[in-house]
């Protein structure tokens, strides 16, 4: 999940852990039982170069050197289809997800991006202005 914010923060016991300035990227990563390595490094170059910051023609991240906060969240595969507590099977677990996210982090710090994280499995209070308001879901 992608938003463009003007700003966006995470806070963790009391304490900000991530914070950008925008223009910029908050990115809700979840992580399914079949993504790997390779679709990491695919999804940091998709949002690197997605063009969604105004402009004729609309610019990327890459063209601006906009930020990104990247948080892991594994609620993104919650089902709630069935009752009325969603289930979390289709989430892959910490072991699985954690390298996978860490991943996207590393591609993009290495595409030149500035990223801030997260902090994986804990509880935390993100903060963001939604720009737009823009919302887009990625599915890789």
């Amino acid at each position: 999940m992608v938003q463009r914010v003007a700003e966006a923060a995470v806070v963790v016991d009391g304490e900000t852990v991530g914070a950008i300035e925008g223009p910029g990227l908050c990115v809700l990563v979840g992580v399914t039982h079949d993504d790997t390595a390779e679709k990491a490094a695919q999804l940091a170059r998709k949002l690197w170069s997605l063009r969604i910051f105004p402009g004729s023609p609309e610019r990327s991240c890459s063209e601006l050197a906009a930020p990104l906060l990247v948080i892991s969240q594994f609620t993104l595969y919650g089902d709630a289809r069935k009752g009325r507590r969603p289930t979390w099977n289709a989430a892959a677990p910490g072991p699985v997800a954690e390298p996978l996210v860490d991943a996207v982090v590393a591609e993009l710090r290495a595409l030149g991006a500035k990223v801030e994280t997260g902090r994986f499995g804990a509880d935390m209070k993100v903060s963001l202005t939604n720009d737009g308001p823009f919302t887009v879901l990625l599915e890789l």
